[in-house]
Order: structure tokens, then sequence, then C-alpha cells
């Protein structure tokens, strides 16, 4: 059993992190009384009994919070600070890289659009960085991170004025084309910011309802991103099963597969598949070999997956068995209550997790990162990282 105290102090990483599932609470309500959005409690107690609840009953509830975040995230002034005090938010637990995902089209409004949010964004994110370093003692690995641009499978088209504009221009009948576009005009757009602005964009990701809207719809955007030397991370096997992830490997060339939770459920693998246990473990093993790092969310599955039941029967205990790159994310640190520290926490109990485990686990957010640097720079920082780590590690066995 690791100390709260040593999981603290351990560098680490959040490879997924939504923004707007991660503001504090105190925050929502103050940007919520400045713009006039409506919610259904002014306190932040009223607001974890109404709507983020320690437990959810499904995944409909889990999100129904998105719409009051979303709401008062519509302005550069709430985005910017929402950011920087994720950062410190991380930074406070000793997280040291962070990339932080977010739909920008879900901010987005008539004189307000890509640039502007994506820069609203960043600004939070550096300020906090450039603070941080500024106060970095010699040998510690300063804050760094990246940004993750999500398209969604599918959206409520009256929730953003760009959505709105595609269903115009779209009929009904090409809902799926409505998506894909959505989600190539994001892409060359990140893309464009990338490249002219120097924006540390680091990558694409497809999240949103896995099951009727399959990888195939969006591969175009896909391609784009891959051409263009964008890495990619894909929601995959979060409800949805194993031939989910094998679409966002094969059809979205994804470098990271953002939840994989079902990647061992032979039951939820599809007609077509004769043996889903075979599925299932010969996906496992092209994952291993590739080494596709997952990206586990321990405390966000169990609220939209009531049936799983309990940390200790989360797949997380399959991937450590099978030696598999997988590391330890939020997912969203208001929405699920939780932080980088108690997601070690939960695992580290729950699976009996060994020293070299933890570490492993700890070290693959960094080295399967989508650092926004050359290989050279983030191997000097993986360097780095892993001397400090041996540091910390060191000093409390000691104290």
């Amino acid at each position: 059993m690791f100390s709260t105290a040593l999981l603290e102090a351990l560098p680490k990483t959040d490879l997924h992190v939504h923004l707007d599932g991660s503001l504090r609470l105190s925050t929502l309500i103050e940007l919520a009384r400045e713009r006039g959005v409506a919610l259904p409690s002014q306190s932040e107690q009223g607001l974890r009994d109404t709507v983020f609840r320690e437990t959810y009953d499904s995944l409909s509830s889990y999100l129904a919070g998105f719409a009051y975040t979303g709401a008062v995230l519509q302005d550069a002034e709430a985005l910017e600070r929402v950011a920087y005090e994720l950062a410190w938010d991380n930074l406070n637990e000793g997280v040291r890289y962070v990339e932080v995902r977010f739909a920008p089209q879900l901010h987005m409004h008539g004189g307000f659009g890509y640039e502007q949010v994506l820069s609203a964004v960043n600004a939070g994110l550096a300020r906090a960085q450039a603070e941080h370093q500024a106060a970095c003692a010699p040998g510690e690995p300063p804050f760094r991170y990246g940004l993750i641009v999500c398209a969604l499978r599918m959206f409520q088209p009256g929730f953003s004025a760009v959505y709105r504009q595609l269903c115009e221009a779209l009929s009904e009948s090409d809902s799926m084309a409505l998506y894909g576009e959505a989600a190539l005009q994001l892409v060359r757009a990140a893309v464009r910011l990338r490249d002219e602005q120097g924006l540390p964009i680091v990558a694409f990701d497809l999240a949103g309802h896995e099951a009727g809207f399959p990888a195939s719809h969006f591969a175009g955007a896909f391609d784009f991103a891959h051409e263009s030397f964008l890495k990619k991370t894909v929601h995959a096997g979060e409800a949805y099963g194993a031939e989910s992830i094998y679409q966002a490997i094969s059809d979205l060339h994804a470098d990271r597969i953002g939840h994989g939770y079902h990647l061992f459920s032979a039951d939820k693998v599809g007609p077509g598949v004769t043996d889903g246990q075979r599925y299932c473990e010969d996906l496992a093993e092209y994952i291993a070999d590739r080494r596709i790092t997952i990206e586990v969310c321990i405390t966000s599955n169990l609220q939209t997956n009531p049936d799983i039941g309990g940390v200790q029967n989360h797949a997380f205990r399959k991937m450590l068995e099978r030696n598999l790159s997988a590391t330890l994310c939020t997912d969203n640190r208001l929405v699920s209550h939780t932080t980088v520290t108690r997601e070690y926490q939960l695992a580290t109990a729950a699976f009996a997790m060994t020293e070299k485990q933890l570490r492993n686990t700890i070290i693959y957010g960094f080295k399967r990162s989508f650092f926004p640097g050359t290989y050279a720079e983030k191997r000097a920082y993986v360097r780095q990282v892993i001397d400090f780590y041996e540091h910390v590690w060191d000093s409390h066995n000691l104290s």
C-alpha cells in the first residue's frame, strides 16, 4: 500500500481530462451568476446533490452536468480562467504533464471561432506553466501541456452555432455526413492553428456515443490528421465492445485509446465474430505488441457503467496482468469527483499494484504522451521525470 503523500508527490500525467468536465464548482457558480446562466442550485453542496453526484444511474445522468458547464464556457475570459485553474489543480497534486481535451465547436458562436476558443484555453494553461517554471527547483520537471481537439460522434444541432450552420447545409437524411463534415472542419482548423499560430495542439480525438456512430464515418477527418502528422486518440470501448477499439485503430489510425474498458468483454462482441473470447485476446495481444496506450479512467467507468460493481472488477486488472501500456486518468475531475492521485489510490489498493507496476503505469503516461516538442526534447523531459521520480521515491522511503 502506498501512502497518499507519496502518490501526491510522485510526478504524474493526465492524458485524458475534459476541460468542460473539470471546472471548480465555485468557479461554475461564479461564472453562471456573471453570465446569467441558471443553475439548479447556487451552492456547491446543492449542485453536488442535484447534478454532480458521487454516483450516477446512467450515462445520460452523468452527462447532464455538461449542459451547465458548457453554457458558461462561451467566451475567452471564462475559458482562460478554467484552463488556468485546471492547470494549478493538477500541479497541486503533483501532475507535471497534462493533455487537456475539449470540443471547440461547442464553445463557438458569431465572431468567436476556432482560433479564439483554442487561443483562450492555451492562454490559461500557458500562464500557469510560466508561473510554475519561475518557481521550479533545479532538477524538478516543469509543468508541460498539450491541447487535444475533440470531434463528436453525434451532437444536438441546436447547441452550437457551427452545428446549426451545418444543419442548414445538409438534409436530415445526411446526418452522418453532417458529423463527418464537422469533424473535417475541426481538424483542418486545428492543423492550421498548430502550423501557423504555433498553438500546442498535439492530437485529434473522437468522443461521444459509440453505438450507432461507427468510426468509419469519420475516416476522412482522421485521414487528414494522419497525413498532417497530428496524433490521434479515440474514445472507444467505453460503452461498446472491442470492435469499437479495433475500428479506432484500423479506420482512424489511433495512437492511443480513450477508456478501452470493454477490451476484454467477449459478451459485447457483435454477431459477425464467431469466437468473441478469441477476438478480444487477439486484439489485446495486438495492442500490447504495438504499445498502443490505453487511457484508463476507473472512477468514470464505474459511474457510467454501474454494472461493473466495484473497482476490483475493472478491466485495468487484466491490463496489468498482460503488461499493456496503460496509464490512469481522471476523465472529468468535477463530474467524477476525482483527482489523478485518487485514481492511483483506488488502483493500487484494489489491484495490489507492485512498485514496478506503479512506476510503469506512471512513466507510461510520460513516454506515450503527445509531447508538444521534438522527440529529442521529449526524451530529455522523460529522463528528467524519471530522475525526479526516483528522487521522490527514495526520499519518502528514507523518511
